[in-house]
Order: C-alpha cells, then sequence, then structure tokens
C-alpha cells in the first residue's frame, strides 16, 4: 500500500499555494459582485451548506476546509476516520470529503459505515486521495465514495466536482 504522496503525479500542471491564493482572490471577488443580497432582494438568505473534511494530514485538511469556506460552506474537520463518524452522528452534512489511507480506519471503512447512518444513505462523498492505481477509483465508488480525485487537488476542479454530485 502507498501512502498519500506517493503516488504518480502528471508533470502538466501541479496545484501550488499560489495557485490556491488566487482561486480564492478571484472567487471572493466575482462570488460578492454575482451574489445578491438577500435583504435588497427582500428574501430569506440561503441556509448554509456544510461539509465534513477528513484526513490525516493537518496540511491537507486546513487547505480543503479553506477551499470550502471560501466557496460558502460551514466546515468541521476530523483527522481520523473514527472523529468523523462522532462528527457525523452529531450534525448533518450535505457533503463529505475523506482522504483513503488513513490509519486506523480508512477511508473506504468510513464510507461504509457512513452509508448505513440514516440521513448518509446518498449524501456526497469525495474521495481525494494519492492513491491512483488503476482499481482505486472503482474501490472507492464500491465502498460508497460517489467521486474519487487524485492528489494534488486543484480547488476549482473540486468545487465543480461537488456542484455536479
Amino acid at each position: 500500500m502507498r501512502d498519500s504522496y506517493s503516488s504518480c503525479v502528471s508533470i502538466d500542471h501541479q496545484p501550488s499555494l499560489y495557485d490556491l491564493s488566487q482561486f480564492l482572490f478571484n472567487h471572493a471577488n466575482r462570488s460578492s459582485d454575482l451574489t445578491p443580497d438577500a435583504e435588497l432582494l427582500g428574501t430569506e438568505p440561503r441556509a448554509r451548506r456544510s461539509a465534513l473534511v477528513v484526513d490525516d494530514v493537518a496540511d491537507v485538511t486546513e487547505m480543503l476546509a479553506v477551499v470550502l469556506t471560501h466557496a460558502g460552506y460551514s466546515v468541521v474537520t476530523a483527522a481520523s476516520a473514527p472523529a468523523a463518524l462522532k462528527a457525523a452522528r452529531e450534525h448533518q452534512f450535505d457533503v463529505v470529503i475523506s482522504d483513503i489511507g488513513m490509519p486506523e480506519m480508512n477511508g473506504y471503512q468510513l464510507a461504509r459505515e457512513m452509508r448505513t447512518m440514516p440521513g448518509y444513505e446518498t449524501v456526497p462523498m469525495v474521495a481525494v486521495t494519492g492513491y491512483s492505481m488503476f482499481d482505486d477509483k472503482e474501490r472507492s465508488t464500491n465502498a460508497g465514495f460517489n467521486a474519487h480525485m487524485t492528489k494534488p487537488i486543484d480547488p476549482r476542479a473540486l468545487l465543480e466536482l461537488i456542484d455536479q454530485l
């Protein structure tokens, strides 16, 4: 089994911290221009979507949380699958994003367990992992994930994927 950082990575483009900062800057400017103020329209503000981000690497969890927060999500992070299950029992999330290769309980086991929990049978789940072998996507799908993305993650691609689910 390979860890999350020993996967094959395309040399075409690897998202960097600079790319993330540019994305967040552009997204923040664009969203403020395009999102009408609910007070001006006399409507109720849209309920904030919630996301659970699970990864045993703090930097990855933090990066994903920043991206999702700037996209309008309320984000809860968990450093392990057992912590994610605890959070999922306490709160209903609109999307779950999880690493696969974690100690104690892996992402496949987490997805299978979450799919048995009331309210999580159809919640979109995205595997965000360093695993890129030919059968990893199929293993993710069989475990209950709706999508599989290989690290390094392009923030824009992640948000577009979530919107499609």
